[in-house]
Order: structure tokens, then C-alpha cells, then sequence
């Protein structure tokens, strides 16, 4: 096992407690189970990790169609049926058929790599379950060629979840959890930061009161997330918005400069709407 610890990259901003669920996980040998708000950096921790501590990245983002089997291998037996019609040599060893899966690459590396299993939830319930044994033993059979195939190295194992199903108890027992929480004011200035080091801070100041109050209406629907706030800030920069824009406080601005970037459905459009008519009322 490496003794180099995950501490952040100069392009990923990590809290002490992401930090410590990192290491903790790697010294456990356990899957790193991450939940938090979409757009809160769950996917692209997992490269950050493997940017870290100098490893490979494998990644499996799994789909409402995806099965567990898809990651381990699947038999294309109607390529080899296609081949035998045509008499191709290569039939004869069926090996020339099985299609490895992304947890076969992982097992097989040379180098421990990073594992990346995104938004697991999006998957059948069972799917975790089906995954049970070969998360815990790394390892699996093939029943095609009568093989185990065997990590060689124990892969970093990071897996993502929005929350949009529960996860079974028997999965959640082998992961080391981890819930990301919504960046409060400080972390979210180093995060932007990072991302736009020559910004007026001015800007970034009054950008993040006007996205901190905005994420505090209540009854909003869908409240904007890190990424979209750091893509509202880079229209602010692309259309030159001086920060006087932002602390307008007439009732018929109510809703913000370029919300497209912010608000993401018609519901909390509508919403800010009805907040700006209210305002009018209750001003005239």
C-alpha cells in the first residue's frame, strides 16, 4: 500500500474532512462511497484522487441500462456465431469473444488505478448486490473460459450516488461513506479561486451574495450548485458586468443577470417571477 495521502490538487479544492474520508478509505481497502448535492464534485474527485497520488483512472458511468455483469465482461456470441458462418480461424478459442469489463481492467493493471463507479444509483436496485463479492474478494470467475480472474493490485474504488435510490444495507456495509457538503462561503472563495485567480474580488464578493441568497428562496426547486455558479461568474467576466449590477436591489431585478446559468427550470423561473410581481404590489 502507498504511504502518499490524498490532500487536494492545485485544481481541486478538498476539505479536511474529504481528505480524511479519502485516506481513510484507501487504509481500509474499502470502497469510498460519496453522496452531496449534483454538481458538488463527486465525479471529479475521483480524478483528482488519481492525479493526487499518481495512479490511472478507470471510469464506469453506469446508466439506467447498465448491469453488473457489463463491468466484469459479457460473451459477444453472435460475433462468434457471424464468424463460424464466415470460417474465421478465430473461433476456435473463445476468448477472442469475451469483452472485458471496466473492473477486469481495474484488476489487471499493472499499477493500482483509481476506480471510478459514477452515480450508481442510476442503475437497477440490484445492481449493487450483484456487485457484492467481487468489490469485497476483487476478484471473479469466467465462466466461458473456466477462469478467476484476480486484482493483482487492489484498486482505489470511488462510487457515486445522487441519492435517487436507496443503496442496499448489505452494499452500504463495505463502502466508507462520505457526504460532500454544500461549500459555505470561505471554501467557495478558494474553489473560485482556483478556477479564476485574476477575478476582481469585488465580483466574486457580491456574485456570492447574490448566489447564497438565491439558493436561500424558499420552495426553490433545483438550487444552483458549485459548477453552475462557477459558470454564471465566468459569463459575468465574458460580458464585462460591473459588480453595481449585482447590488441593484429594485424589485424588478429580482431575478439575476444571466440567470440561464443559475436557474435551470421553468418552475423556479416562475417562481423568482412571482417574487418580483409581489414586490411590485406591495411597493405600489
Amino acid at each position: 500500500m502507498s504511504n502518499k495521502r490524498f490532500a487536494g490538487t492545485d485544481s481541486y479544492v478538498a476539505t479536511k474532512d474529504l481528505m480524511m474520508a479519502v485516506n481513510a478509505a484507501v487504509a481500509l481497502e474499502r470502497p469510498l462511497l460519496v453522496k452531496g448535492e449534483p454538481g458538488t464534485g463527486k465525479t471529479v474527485l475521483a480524478r483528482e484522487i488519481a492525479t493526487s497520488l499518481g495512479k490511472n483512472l478507470i471510469e464506469w458511468h453506469i446508466k439506467s441500462t447498465t448491469k453488473a455483469q457489463h463491468g466484469l465482461y459479457e460473451y459477444d456470441a453472435v460475433s462468434r456465431l457471424r464468424d463460424s458462418q464466415l470460417g474465421e480461424e478465430k473461433v476456435h478459442d473463445i476468448r477472442n469473444y469475451i469483452v472485458k469489463g471496466k473492473l477486469w481492467e481495474a484488476f489487471t493493471a499493472d499499477v493500482a488505478p483509481v476506480l471510478l463507479i459514477d452515480e450508481i444509483d442510476k442503475a437497477d436496485i440490484e445492481f449493487p448486490n450483484d456487485l457484492l463479492l467481487e468489490l469485497d474478494r476483487m476478484e471473479f470467475h469466467v465462466h466461458e473460459t473456466r477462469e478467476t480472474i484476480k486484482a493483482r493490485l487492489r484498486p482505489i474504488v470511488v462510487i457515486t450516488s445522487n441519492n435517487e435510490k436507496e443503496l442496499p444495507d448489505a452494499f452500504l456495509r463495505r463502502c466508507f461513506f462520505h457526504y460532500i457538503q454544500f461549500p459555505d462561503r470561505e471554501t467557495m472563495l478558494r474553489i473560485v479561486d482556483v478556477h479564476y485567480p485574476k477575478i476582481r474580488k469585488d465580483l466574486v464578493r457580491d456574485a456570492l451574495n447574490v448566489f447564497y441568497d438565491l439558493r436561500d428562496v424558499p420552495g426553490l426547486k433545483k438550487k444552483p450548485s458549485t459548477s453552475e455558479l462557477l459558470d454564471w461568474i465566468k459569463l459575468l467576466m465574458v460580458e464585462d458586468l460591473p459588480p453595481e449590477a449585482l447590488r441593484a436591489r429594485d424589485p424588478d431585478k429580482v431575478i439575476p443577470p444571466l440567470h440561464g446559468a443559475l436557474l435551470k427550470s421553468e418552475q423556479d423561473l416562475q417562481l423568482f417571477e412571482r417574487l418580483a410581481f409581489l414586490a411590485r404590489r406591495q411597493r405600489s
